[in-house]
């Protein structure tokens, strides 16, 4: 951060940040022949870079190196900040490091949870049952099917109130029916597809009331919510591992993260093996560290993208997650009004954000028309970049879908892969990140308004090109023009040249 930025905190560091990402001004030329700024609303899927972090990986890595080793510069500087990310981290998530450990993977979300999910499997080799549910991202659903024995989903309640939040009655019937088999349950803080926060600390009372434990799935809450993993007063509240991935949380190109109890690591030998996670390797065998997070972090680490998440943090930290939350809330609550009183939208979860909380994400479809016209047309038209399908969340879709669906198909089967089928078996998703403002709705609502007045004749000008995606006829944007590895740097080299 600049000086000036370092010395504010709380509303005035949030005025200053949100206008402080890589990418917001960036225009493309529309169909209309006209340019304009993209309006980001793709930021559950990747958030846009916080400017602060992009500049402290550019100042560290004139002192790159690797860590571990002390006994030059660059590399006391490495080890230090490398220290310094691990414990920000568990800091910011209330995870005291004598309980806790944090450490660093690759594939954002979806290492750690694989990696949690063999660890919880070898932890309670007796109990051979994972719980999910219904509502998780792929991420947090494959590995558990991998892992485990046998996997049960939860499902979603108040489907005729279209709230589609987890049945905590059908959570804890599943845990007594089955008390005493059940490793783990693990679930998503916030949904990627709804944005419906789930009550995690209510679960982790459940899932250890009978004897199980509990991950949770932070991809999405960690960057939108207040987290506070430890609990002393109330034992049954603490969350016994979390995952997050940077990319999600303003730092693209940032690992994955997991925080985890220590004593649920300390008796399993670390699946991923090699340099920096042994005390001393000899012929016959090796020994492997007790220090943490040095055992779990074999070969050399993402540096540069742990220490710039680190940074992100630090950012949100000073601003105050209680504070960004209600600066969030108020762009949700707006785009939730305002998509109410459109007759023609399907806002799936509702629109009543008191009696469904959500976070960052809004799905939706318009009548009559396919998600994926809808936003190829927000994207050609109006420069609203969005996201269309099932957004990796494929039996949660479905169950938002399915009555809709049986009006066009009759009776669904979900492994239809029809062309038809797929065009129709799918959500828009808008989603909002910290520089999110209500001009940015303002700006979606008055588009989709437009497509529903005009849908006719904004359908006339798209074909179903071979990939099953809707493409304009005339309007082609080439993309290698607009930005391409190759241009970019020789472009840069032309100009050292110089």
């Amino acid at each position: 951060m600049s000086s000036s930025e370092a010395s504010l905190t709380g509303q005035a560091l949030l005025d200053k940040i949100r206008d402080d990402f890589i990418g917001l001004n960036t225009a493309y030329k529309n169909a209309r022949g006209e340019i304009s700024p993209r309006i980001y609303l793709d930021s559950t899927a990747s958030s846009l870079m916080l400017r602060p972090a992009y500049k402290v990986i550019s100042d560290f890595m004139a002192h790159y190196s690797n860590t571990h080793s002390k006994l030059h510069h660059s590399a006391h500087i490495s080890t230090a900040a490398y220290e310094w990310a691990h414990k920000r981290v568990l800091d910011f998530l209330g995870a005291p490091s004598d309980i806790y450990t944090c450490f660093f993977t690759g594939a954002g979300t979806t290492a750690g949870i694989n990696r949690m999910a063999r660890v919880f499997r070898d932890f309670n080799l007796d109990k051979k049952i994972a719980i999910i549910s219904i509502m998780e991202h792929h991420s947090n659903d494959l590995p558990h099917r991998k892992h485990m024995h046998k996997v049960i989903h939860i499902p979603v309640e108040g489907l005729e109130e279209s709230h589609m939040c987890i049945s905590m009655t059908r959570l804890e019937n599943t845990l007594k029916e089955n008390k005493g088999n059940v490793n783990y349950v693990s679930i998503t803080a916030v949904s990627n597809v709804t944005g419906i926060i789930n009550p995690i600390h209510n679960i982790a009372r459940l899932a250890h009331k009978y004897g199980a434990l509990i991950m949770i799935d932070g991809a999405q809450s960690v960057a939108h919510l207040p987290t506070t993993m430890f609990h002393p007063d109330d034992p049954d509240a603490c969350i016994d591992a979390l995952v997050f991935s940077g990319h999600k949380t303003y730092t693209p190109g940032s690992p994955g993260v997991v925080v985890a109890r220590k004593d649920l690591l300390l008796g399993i030998e670390p699946e991923e093996v090699g340099g920096g996670m042994v005390d001393r390797v000899l012929e016959d065998r090796y020994l492997v560290k007790t220090k943490f997070p040095d055992r779990e972090e074999a070969g050399t680490p993402n540096i540069p993208g742990a220490i710039g998440l680190a940074a992100t943090i630090e950012v949100l930290g000073r601003i105050g997650m209680e504070l960004l939350m209600k600066a969030e809330d108020e762009v949700m609550v707006k785009a939730l009004n305002e998509m109410a009183a459109i007759p023609e939208l399907i806002v799936y979860g509702g629109t009543d954000h008191k009696a469904c909380p959500r976070a960052a994400s809004i799905s939706f479809n318009i009548r009559g028309m396919d998600h994926g016209l809808v936003a190829a047309i927000l994207n050609d038209y109006f420069n609203i970049a969005v996201r269309n399908q099932c957004f990796c969340a494929h039996p949660y879709v479905k169950e938002m879908m399915v009555k809709d669906l049986e009006k066009d198909f009759g009776a669904i089967d979900f492994g239809n892969m029809s062309p038809e089928f797929m065009r129709k078996a799918g959500m828009v998703r808008a989603s909002f990140g910290l520089y999110s403002k209500q001009k940015d709705v303002e700006i979606l609502i008055s588009a989709i308004r437009q497509i529903i007045a005009e849908a006719d004749d904004f359908a006339q000008y798209y074909v179903i090109n071979e990939e099953n995606d809707y493409q304009h006829v005339s309007f082609r944007p080439r993309h290698a023009e607009i930005f391409n590895i190759q241009s970019s740097l020789d472009q840069y080299l032309a100009e050292a040249n110089d």
